[in-house]
């Protein structure tokens, strides 16, 4: 009887092997490329203590305390040992993100995880792996986009690496990103992406805002600098997030067959070409921003390219009404509020 359990036991064993090899594989080398990472970190008091290790980049680590420091007393962001430790890159790309969308539709294809839940995004340590899944997406008549990752959290499952590429970021935007990332190991709910990035990306960018005002003045440079930019990449992000509703108007039009037609591509097309375009006269009807200029690699994007603006950037409009009309202005209280509402995983 126990050698039948026993056998039926590895029977389903090997079923859910074989059922779920992509999955597994995936994870080997999700976990391997981590594991490259955390071999080879350095402890930040270690770093700080070294004097062959350059002044500057010891002001930039201790800026980055400093970010963290605010998130979590200013704005009620949780503690953890992230950025604690830092990894060189020497000057290499670490992830590479790959997001996809139908032919004819703005709306991500979404990978399926054990445990961790659905993602718009999937992610590869090593860039020949993510090219041969993105020409397999091609090869099924999909729209790709792929693209180099500047950061990410494992959501405090593993101690997160201060990258050195983060020290090269101006103060605003480093900020910015530590508050995002942080936002993720505070709150983070399963299966919604879409609201996790938008939560992250509205921290940040708000979050921001108060360490610069906290740290450099009201009327500092970088403030100055920060908002600068932060007025021409929401101009940016609300155009494209137009641009996407523009897109899926016209796709409705097309009806339930979805299958490649030239009329409908050359359609796609004349739209997205309208939309790029449209990027010569952004704010007040000046020349602020070209196509050439963020047009990614020079070339004219596709549907998914569009995603990311959807998955970072819808929501930034009702987070703010609801942060202003009813936390007056408050982050630390309106992320409070958001931790009770939302269940984190």
């Amino acid at each position: 009887m126990i050698k039948k359990i026993l056998l039926a036991l590895l029977i389903v064993l090997l079923s859910l092997g074989i059922y779920y090899r992509e999955v597994l594989t995936y994870g080997f080398l999700q976990a391997k490329g981590q594991l490259g990472i955390l071999m080879h970190v350095r402890d930040i008091d270690d770093l700080l203590k070294d004097k062959t290790f350059p002044d500057s980049l010891k002001a930039r680590i201790r800026l980055i305390q400093e970010i963290k420091k605010f998130g979590v007393d200013s704005l009620g962001l949780e503690p953890s040992q992230n950025y604690t430790t830092f990894y060189d890159q020497q000057g290499k790309p670490l992830i590479w993100l790959i997001t996809a969308s139908g032919r004819y539709e703005v709306k991500p294809y979404r990978w399926h995880f054990p445990i961790v839940g659905t993602f718009p995004y999937k992610g590869y340590f090593d860039s020949t792996r993510a090219v041969a899944e993105e020409q397999q997406l091609i090869a099924r008549g999909m729209d790709t986009d792929i693209g180099e990752v500047s950061a990410w959290s494992t959501l405090g499952y593993l101690r997160d690496p201060i990258l050195s590429s983060m020290l090269k970021r101006k103060d605003g935007s480093l900020a910015n990103l530590i508050l995002h990332e942080l936002t993720h190991g505070t709150l983070f709910v399963k299966n919604n992406l879409e609201l996790n990035e938008n939560l992250a990306s509205f921290v940040g960018d708000q979050g921001a805002i108060r360490f610069l005002k906290h740290k450099y003045g009201p009327d500092s440079e970088q403030l100055r600098i920060y908002e600068y930019s932060k007025k021409y990449n929401d101009a940016y992000s609300r155009h494209m997030l137009r641009g996407a509703g523009r897109l899926d108007s016209l796709y409705k039009t097309f009806g339930a067959d979805l299958s490649p037609d030239k009329r409908k591509d050359s359609l796609k097309m004349n739209m997205i070409t309208d939309i790029m375009t449209g990027l010569d006269t952004l704010l007040s009807g000046k020349r602020t921003l070209t196509n050439k200029n963020r047009r990614p690699e020079g070339k004219l994007p596709n549907n998914a390219y569009f995603i990311s603006y959807l998955t970072y950037k819808s929501k930034q409009d009702a987070f703010k009404k609801e942060f202003e009309t009813k936390f007056g202005g408050n982050l630390k209280s309106y992320l409070g509020y958001l931790k009770g509402k939302y269940p984190s995983m």
